[in-house]
This record gives structure tokens, C-alpha cells and sequence, in this order.
């Protein structure tokens, strides 16, 4: 059996930059009680008609074939993992598979496990690889939430939260398994499905054409809902849960962590977490403040952007760890 290894990142953010400062012009909110509830200076929104969640994956995939050194067309098969696809259907898979002109063989699976969904993508291509099955495996998250947003007051509790953008990488076959990902760990407990969800539209419940038949302006089924203080109080727990079941899983502790890699969904849960791990600011990546919550993306962006500054080395301990909406987590243990 192989082992499989990232042999390539890339990231992409639009270039449309939106402060705080901006979003009180809107709603009634201020940079102050933004950054004190989730530690947010700023995030990123597409500008309307001009990108996707597809075309953002796009542009970041490109940069991690690039940095696999590898042909495009060694792509084997696709894992795209977003909450916001393009279309209702099909998935941003195949769009991917198009855009990037990759030969016609080329598998493509679209992965919905929102903030835990790249953790998810990684651990099926981890599975593809070390089967044999294939040997380069392209993983994208990518979001566009900024067009689905309650941009007013009555949403500002999730809207200030959320931002744009889309990381990815590539997976390919290790021989030394000692190396590359040791081991992928994932969660789920439906009972708390609606405390972060978006319940319209869908089939079975509020479909497209009963919101525009009832035409309601208090409709709100069609923005996330999202209960924030009971997602903080699970979070936490998860979020420690499953990065203990990694390390015990390959005999490590806390302490031999040289990176961790947490979805950046608010930095006070990352804050907490690196406090009951003892973990110091070397041993911690967050780049939330810049990028806001990008769901899927937002562990592919950090880890990529933790790359790029140096701060992951060979043979570097590095772990990932998200939870979502699902409720949905797990956990990466990788030896760089």
C-alpha cells in the first residue's frame, strides 16, 4: 500500500477587498464588534458577473498543478468540495474538468460537507491513492458566498462572517510511508442538522418556485441560519476531539505538532484550541482576519499561505482539523 503526499498548493481571493468599515455603511454594525465576536478585519467578495465558485477553483488549481510539477493531464480525478456550486446541477466537478481542458477520462466528485468539506476531499483522495487506484488527485474548495448573503441588519450575525475564495491541492503517490498523510479522521452528528444550515431551496422543503409564488420580504429560508453560541460550545469540543483521535491514532502528542492548520471559522475558537493544546503562535496558522470565513476554502488558502511564507518544512508534523455544518468534522495528520 502507498502513502500519499501534497505535492502542490495554490489559492486564489478576489481582488474585491471588504472591511468592516464597509459593511456598517450597509448594515448596523461597526468594526469593533466584528472584530471582537469573531476577529475579522476583512474579507473578500467576487464582483457580481465576473467570477464563480468554479472559476476561483480554476485559478487556484492551476497554481497547485504548477507547483506538483506535473502535467495537467496526470490528473487522475477530481474531489471539488463547496457549499455554493455554480448550479443546482450538475457540480463544479466536471465545470472544473472543462475548464481546465483535462483528458475525458478524468473522474469528477463533488463533495457537500461545507466547513468540513476539503478535510473530507483530502481523506477521498487519501483512500483513491493508497488503494492504487489513482495516483494524482486533485482537491479544490472553493466559495462564493458573498451573492447569497443577507446584506442588512437583520443578517448581520452571519453575513460580517463569511467571504469569498477558493484553495487547492494536489495529491499524488508517496512510496516512503512514513510520509505524507498518515492518517484522515471523520465525524458526523445530523441531530443538529439546522443549527447552521440554509433550508431553502430544496426539494423537501421550500422549493424556487414556492419562495417566488409566496414572494414574502420576511422569507428567510433562503439565507443561512446559523445558532452561534451552540456551534461555538460544539465546535470546541470537536475541534479537540478529533485532533487527539489523529495523534493517538500515530502515537504523537500535542507537543509534536509543528503546524496546525484549523478552519478559520472564527479566531476565537482557534485561540482556545491552541490554549488547551499549548500550542504557541509558531505552531498555529490563522489568516481569518484577512479572508473571513471561507468554508471549504479556508483551510486550502491557509495551508497554502502557511507554505508560501515558510512556516511548513520537510518533515514538519502539520494537522488539519474543521467542523461544520452537519453537523460534520475531522481531522489530516500529515507528515510534510
Amino acid at each position: 500500500m502507498y502513502n500519499s503526499k501534497i505535492a502542490g498548493l495554490g489559492f486564489y481571493v478576489p481582488e474585491n477587498v471588504v472591511t468592516n468599515d464597509d459593511l456598517s455603511k450597509v448594515m448596523d454594525t461597526n468594526d469593533e464588534w466584528i472584530q471582537e465576536r469573531t476577529g475579522i478585519k476583512e474579507r473578500r467578495h467576487v464582483i457580481k458577473d465576473t467570477e464563480t465558485t468554479t472559476s476561483m477553483g480554476v485559478e487556484a488549481a492551476k497554481k497547485a498543478i504548477e507547483r506538483a510539477g506535473i502535467d495537467k493531464d496526470e490528473i487522475d480525478f477530481i474531489v471539488f468540495a463547496t457549499l455554493s456550486p455554480d448550479y443546482y446541477f450538475p457540480g463544479p466537478g466536471v465545470l472544473v474538468q472543462r475548464d481546465l481542458q483535462l483528458k475525458r477520462t478524468v473522474g469528477a466528485l463533488d463533495v457537500r460537507n461545507q466547513c468540513s468539506g476539503f478535510v473530507y476531499g483530502i481523506s477521498v483522495a487519501d483512500q483513491y491513492i493508497k488503494s492504487g487506484m489513482y495516483k494524482n488527485v486533485l482537491v479544490i474548495g472553493s466559495e462564493l458566498h458573498s451573492r447569497g448573503l443577507d446584506m442588512t441588519t437583520r443578517g448581520r450575525g452571519v453575513s460580517v462572517i463569511f467571504g469569498d475564495g477558493a484553495g487547492a491541492a494536489v495529491l499524488t503517490r508517496e512510496e516512503d510511508t512514513s510520509k505524507g498523510i498518515l492518517s484522515t479522521h471523520l465525524h458526523s452528528e445530523g441531530q443538529h442538522a439546522e443549527e447552521l444550515s440554509l433550508i431553502a431551496p430544496g426539494m423537501g422543503k421550500r422549493w424556487v418556485l414556492d419562495i417566488i409564488e409566496d414572494n414574502d420580504p420576511d422569507d428567510t429560508s433562503y439565507y443561512p441560519h446559523m445558532n452561534g453560541q451552540f456551534v461555538f460550545k460544539n465546535a470546541v469540543v470537536r475541534f479537540s476531539e478529533v485532533i487527539m483521535e489523529g495523534l493517538t491514532k500515530n502515537n504523537l502528542t500535542p507537543a509534536d505538532i509543528d503546524m496546525l492548520i484549523p478552519h478559520q471559522a472564527n479566531l476565537r475558537i482557534s485561540q482556545f484550541i491552541q490554549n488547551k493544546f499549548r500550542l504557541n503562535d509558531d505552531q498555529v496558522f490563522n489568516n481569518i482576519m484577512k479572508y473571513g470565513n471561507t468554508t471549504a476554502a479556508s483551510i486550502p488558502i491557509a495551508l497554502t499561505e502557511a507554505w508560501e511564507a515558510g512556516k511548513i518544512k520537510e518533515g514538519d508534523l502539520v494537522v488539519l482539523a474543521a467542523f461544520g455544518s452537519g453537523f460534520t468534522w475531522g481531522s489530516v495528520i500529515i507528515r510534510w
